[in-house]
C-alpha cells in the first residue's frame, strides 16, 4: 500500500470554525486622483468617479504612473445592530505606499506617513491594512449607507491598493488573538516558540495544545494544555522541543472558553538534507571566470575544508597573483584569449587540484549568474557600511566564500541628500569610506555592488542617476563597483513625458544611456536591470549590454509570492538566458530578513524554502541572499552551501530551465548540463504529500530512461528501477538523470 502523508490542511480544518458574519467583500470601489478633505464624507457625490479594481494597482488600471494622491470609497449596507461580537474588522489588503482610512467621515486607521506629516514620508507598502471599530461606535450606521474612504499617498510605481479587495465582517477569535511561532532552541534541541497576544482590549480565557505529529500516520508523540488568560499587551509564551526530523508538524491551538472557537498555527520543523563537506579540500566553484581585456580580476576560489588552508599554482599565467592564504586570484591580463592553469589547495587533511581557465574577451563577462548578498530583504533603507561589513565578513566566517557567493551589494539607502556643486554623486553619513569598503573587499576576493535609477530619485526617495550617468559611472569605477543594480524607480516623471512612452524602445532609452558610460570604465560592471519584467524585459535586455535584468516584481517571503514570481512568471523564459546575460526572478527570501531593523525568520516553511532554492538553481537565476547572513541558523547555511545544488545553478552550459509537464498539483521542470545528464525538479505545488513517479515524465523529459539517478539535495545515488518518492506539500524532489542510450 502506498503510504499518504496527512495533509496540513486537514490539520489546520480541525479547528472549529467563527461565528464571523461578512458584513461586506467586494473588490470594486469609485475612484479619483487629487486630494480633497470632502472626500471622506458619507454624503459627497461619488458619482461621477470612476470604478476601479481594489486587487490590482491602479497604474495597472489606467491610471498615470505619475499619479501620487487618490481617493478610493465603498458603500455598503451593514443592516440591523444585531451581530454577536465585540469589534467589527476592516480588511483593505496592501497599499502601495501610505493610507489614511476613514468610515463616514470619522478615521478609524493610518499606515505609513504622509509627505505633510510630523514625521515625513514614510512607506508601507508591504504591509496589510487591518482596521478595528467597536460594533457600538457612533461612526456606524446600521441599516443605512456607509462609506468607507481610503485616502492613498504613492510614493513610486506603482500605486494604490492592492490583494483580495476588502472585507467587512465582527471580528471573531482569529481576529482578536495573535497565534504565532518561531524556530527556537528548547532543553538544547530544536524547538518552537509560540507567543500569545490579544489584539484588542479584551481579557480572553481558554486553552493552549501544543502536539508534535508524524505526517506519515498522524500519530502525535508529545503534546501538552495549559489554561491561560490573554490580557491586552501582555504576551504570554510557550515552547516545546521538536526536533528536526523531516515530515513533521508543531500545532499550537488556542481555544477560547467562552464561545468555544479555536485558532490554529503550524510550525514545519527545519530538517537538514546537505551532508556535512570533508574536512580535505574541496573545490566547490565553476572552474571557468570570465574578464574584459585589462579589466581587474578579482576572483576568490570557493574551496571548503579544514582551515588553515594554503594555494599554489605553478603555471599561473603572467599578470595574475594568487593569494596562498586565501586562495584570491587578482591582478589583469589586456590580451584577448584562453587562459588556463592549474590550482592546488592544501590543508592538514589532504589537497586537491582543480583545472582552471580564465576567459579574457569583451563578451566574457558573467558567463555563471551571480551569487552573493543584497542588503534590501534584510535592511531595506536602514542599511549602514557597519552592516554590510558584517554580512561581508560572516560570508568569509561562515563558508558561503568557499562555495561561490562573492557579491556584497549596497541596495538603496546609501546616497547623499544632495550631490556637489560639480554634479558628483556622494554618500550620506552611513557609508563614511565607500572607497575604502571596496579595497577590503577586493583584498578577500569579494566583489562589490551598488543601487541606482535612472530617474531623478530612487524607490527610497535618495538621489538616482538621470542627468548625471557619465558621473555616477565614473564614480562607480573609482570606488571598485564591480556590480550596478539600475532601478526603474524615479524614472516616471521622465517616462511619462515621452511622446513614444508605449513603445520598447522608451523602456530601452534610459538602460542603454547608462550601458554606454559603464563600459567605458576600465573595469567590469556587472548591469543589473531591475524593471520588474515591464515589455518583456528579456527579450531586449542583451541589447543594452545587461547582463541580468528582473523578470518579476519584488519577492516577499510567502508560498503565494514564490508560486508567483518563481513558477508562473518564469514559464517560457528559458531561450532567453545563457552565458553572460540572465533572467532574475528576485532575491532570496530565507533566513532573517524583514526589509528594516525589525528582522525575523523567513515565513516560508522548510519545504518551501527547499523548493524555492531548488527552483531558482534550475533557472540559473541570480542567487542573491537577501537576509543578514551573521544571523544565519545551521538551516539556512546548509540550505545555502550544498555544493551539487549550487553546481546546477552554475553549470558552465549555462541552459535554463522551464516547464516541462504539469500533471494536477505536481510541476516538472528541467534544464540540460554541461555533463550530459539533465537536472529536473519535482515540485508539489499542492496542500498535501503525495507519491511522484519520475518515470511517468520520461517521455516529456526526451528520454527513454534513466541510467543513473541522483538525489541532489541529499547527494545520494538512487535506484533507477524505483523511481518513485513521497513529496511533501510544497516541496520537491531535486534530481541528476543520467539519460538512457
Amino acid at each position: 500500500m502506498k503510504r499518504k502523508l496527512l495533509s496540513l490542511t486537514a490539520v489546520l480544518l480541525t479547528a472549529t470554525l467563527g461565528f464571523a458574519q461578512t458584513l461586506l467583500q467586494t473588490r470594486d470601489a469609485k475612484f479619483t486622483i487629487g486630494d480633497k478633505p470632502e472626500y471622506k464624507q458619507t454624503e459627497f457625490d461619488d458619482s461621477s468617479w470612476r470604478n476601479i479594481d481594489m486587487s490590482r494597482n491602479w497604474d495597472h488600471q489606467g491610471v498615470d504612473p505619475e499619479t501620487h494622491e487618490a481617493w478610493y470609497r465603498i458603500h455598503f449596507t451593514p443592516g440591523n445592530n444585531d451581530k454577536k461580537g465585540e469589534y467589527i474588522v476592516f480588511d483593505l489588503g496592501s497599499i502601495d505606499d501610505v493610507d489614511e482610512t476613514f468610515l463616514n467621515g470619522e478615521k478609524i486607521g493610518q499606515t505609513g506617513t504622509f509627505p505633510g506629516d510630523k514625521e515625513g514620508y514614510s512607506t508601507a507598502w508591504s504591509t496589510p491594512r487591518r482596521y478595528f471599530l467597536p460594533l457600538n461606535s457612533k461612526a456606524i450606521r446600521w441599516g443605512k449607507d456607509n462609506v468607507i474612504a481610503i485616502r492613498c499617498y504613492n510614493g513610486n510605481q506603482p500605486g494604490g491598493m492592492y490583494g483580495q479587495g476588502v472585507s467587512v465582517r465582527v471580528a471573531d477569535l482569529a481576529d482578536m488573538v495573535s497565534l504565532t511561532n518561531k524556530s527556537a532552541t528548547v532543553d538544547g534541541k530544536p524547538g518552537s516558540k509560540v507567543e500569545l497576544s490579544c489584539k484588542l482590549p479584551v481579557n480572553i480565557q481558554g486553552n493552549l495544545s501544543l502536539q508534535l505529529i508524524d505526517l506519515a500516520d498522524g500519530k502525535v508523540f508529545d503534546s501538552s494544555v495549559r489554561k491561560l488568560t490573554l490580557r491586552p499587551n501582555k504576551p504570554v509564551f510557550a515552547e516545546m522541543a521538536v526536533g528536526d526530523k523531516e515530515n513533521t508538524c508543531f500545532v499550537a491551538t488556542f481555544t477560547d472558553k467562552k464561545t468555544g472557537q479555536s485558532v490554529k498555527t503550524v510550525y514545519e520543523p527545519k530538517y537538514i538534507l546537505t551532508p556535512a563537506a570533508p574536512e580535505t579540500p574541496r573545490f566547490n566553484t565553476v572552474p571557468v571566470y570570465g574578464v574584459r581585456p585589462g579589466s581587474p580580476v578579482h576572483y576568490r576560489f570557493g574551496v571548503s575544508g579544514v582551515k588553515p588552508m594554503t594555494f599554489s599554482s605553478t603555471d599561473l599565467p603572467a599578470g595574475l597573483f594568487l593569494n596562498p592564504e586565501n586562495g584570491v586570484l587578482s591582478g589583469k591580463i589586456e590580451k584577448a584569449g584562453e587562459y588556463p592553469f592549474t590550482v592546488k589547495a592544501k590543508n592538514a587533511k589532504g589537497e586537491a587540484t582543480q583545472n582552471f581557465t580564465l576567459y579574457v574577451g569583451d563578451d566574457k563577462m558573467a558567463l555563471t549568474p551571480p551569487m552573493g548578498w543584497n542588503s534590501w530583504n534584510c535592511w531595506g533603507l536602514s542599511v549602514t557600511q557597519d552592516r554590510v561589513i558584517s554580512s561581508a565578513q560572516a560570508l568569509i566566517d561562515k563558508g558561503l566564500a568557499d562555495y561561490g557567493y562573492a557579491y556584497i551589494n549596497i541596495d538603496d539607502a546609501w546616497e547623499a541628500p544632495e550631490r556637489t556643486p560639480e554634479g558628483k554623486i556622494v554618500v550620506n553619513e552611513k557609508f563614511p569610506d565607500m572607497k575604502g569598503l571596496g579595497d577590503w573587499l577586493h583584498d578577500n576576493g569579494l566583489k562589490f555592488g551598488i543601487y541606482s535609477s535612472p530617474g531623478d530619485l530612487t524607490c527610497g526617495g535618495y538621489l538616482g542617476s538621470l542627468d548625471h550617468e557619465q558621473q555616477d559611472a565614473e564614480s562607480y569605477n573609482e570606488w571598485g563597483i564591480d556590480y550596478l543594480k539600475y532601478d526603474w524607480c524615479g524614472y516616471n516623471t521622465k517616462h511619462v513625458k515621452e511622446r513614444d512612452r508605449a513603445t520598447v524602445s522608451s523602456y530601452i532609452r534610459p538602460y542603454l544611456h547608462m550601458e554606454k558610460y559603464l563600459r567605458e570604465q576600465p573595469r567590469d560592471i556587472f548591469y543589473s536591470l531591475c524593471q520588474y519584467g515591464m515589455r518583456d524585459v528579456w527579450k531586449w535586455g542583451r541589447d543594452v549590454d545587461a547582463n541580468s535584468w528582473r523578470t518579476t516584481g519584488d519577492i516577499v517571503d510567502t508560498w503565494p509570492s514564490v508560486l508567483e514570481i518563481g513558477f508562473k512568471s518564469q514559464k517560457g523564459l528559458a531561450p532567453y538566458a545563457g552565458p553572460g546575460g540572465w533572467n532574475d526572478p528576485d532575491m532570496l527570501v530565507v533566513g532573517k530578513v524583514g526589509w528594516s531593523d525589525n528582522l525575523r525568520d523567513s515565513r516560508l516553511t522548510a519545504n518551501e524554502q527547499y523548493s524555492h532554492i531548488s527552483l531558482w538553481s534550475l533557472l540559473a537565476s541570480n542567487m542573491l541572499i537577501g537576509c543578514d547572513i551573521s544571523q544565519l541558523d545551521d538551516f539556512t547555511l546548509n540550505l545555502l552551501c550544498n555544493n551539487e545544488v549550487n553546481a546546477i545553478n552554475q553549470d558552465v552550459l549555462g541552459k535554463q530551465a522551464d516547464l516541462v509537464t504539469e500533471d494536477g498539483d505536481i510541476q516538472v521542470w528541467a534544464r540540460p548540463l554541461s555533463d550530459g545528464t539533465i537536472a529536473v525538479g519535482l515540485f508539489n505545488l499542492g496542500e498535501e504529500g503525495t507519491n511522484v513517479n519520475l518515470g511517468k515524465y520520461y517521455k516529456a523529459l526526451g528520454i527513454n530512461g534513466a541510467a543513473g539517478l541522483r538525489d541532489v539535495w541529499r547527494q545520494t545515488d538512487l535506484d533507477t528501477s524505483k523511481p518513485e518518492w513521497m513529496i511533501p506539500r510544497h516541496g520537491v524532489r531535486l534530481l541528476k538523470v543520467t539519460p538512457r542510450k
